[in-house]
């Protein structure tokens, strides 16, 4: 217990799926968190069931003004910022022929520019509140491509790229900012509904479990493991990393 202690933590996507682990668990270790999310509801809902030391704010990560706010209020609430997880993201199952310019540009303004921005924004209030660790929630689509992910395959390995060059920047002006990236693949998350909802949600998940070599998917506190590792201590001489969570495929 208590591995990031006295840490004050942003987590984004935080109304549900790995944003919403993400955040439970570094609350269960200590830090104070201010969840963010364009849900009002489940977001609210979400930091209500946490306790005193969560804090909800209303967020929409693809525009700039909202981050800024998101920023200043997780400040204002908790007297600075240590940890920021740019969990938000969205999924497009198509081709690179299927895939309109809209819905192109649609998973890049949140599963990218939304990343971008995050890291933009919190650099400065991370340095202020004395250094920290961003950890951006990739993908294995980020690093193994699919014939029908063409738009979230680019934005996922943006995020792998965009990474490194912040932990770079950040290392190189001596903030004392750590950033790596994680990759999940299949997790029991709402981004499943879709196939579970085709499929029904035991045959589901069992046919994406016969995709992985460990045989079954995920849950989302392997990811959160994984997102408090790399916002505590712990990982104190690690940057520009990922951090692989994806049962094997990547193996094959």
């Amino acid at each position: 217990m208590g591995r990031v202690e006295g840490k004050v933590a942003l987590v984004t996507g935080a109304a549900s799926g790995l944003g919403r682990a993400s955040a439970a668990m570094l609350l269960r270790e200590g830090a104070k968190v201010c969840l963010t999310d364009i849900d009002a509801a489940g977001g609210a809902d979400a930091a209500a069931g946490l306790g005193d030391g969560a804090t909800f704010v209303e967020h929409d990560v693809t525009e700039p003004d909202s981050w800024t706010s998101a920023v200043a209020q997780a400040v204002a609430r908790f007297g600075g910022l240590n940890i920021l997880v740019n969990s938000a993201g969205i999924a497009l199952t198509k081709t690179v022929e299927e895939t309109t310019l809209e819905e192109w540009r649609a998973v890049h303004a949140v599963d990218l520019d939304g990343v971008f921005l995050g890291c933009k924004t919190a650099i400065r209030a991370i340095a202020d509140s004395g250094g920290g660790s961003i950890v951006n929630i990739s993908s294995i689509s980020g690093i193994i491509a699919s014939h029908n992910l063409a738009a979230y395959n680019s934005a996922k390995a943006g995020v792998r790229l965009l990474t490194k060059s912040v932990a770079l920047h950040c290392a190189r002006e001596g903030y004392g900012i750590r950033c790596n990236s994680v990759h999940p693949s299949f997790i029991d998350t709402p981004m499943l509904a879709g196939l579970t909802a085709r499929y029904g949600r035991d045959e589901g998940l069992a046919k994406l479990g016969r995709q992985i070599p460990l045989g079954h998917v995920g849950e989302p506190d392997d990811v959160a493991h994984a997102v408090l590792y790399l916002a505590s201590d712990e990982s104190k001489f690690m940057t520009g990393a990922e951090l692989i969570i994806d049962g094997g495929i990547s193996a094959m």
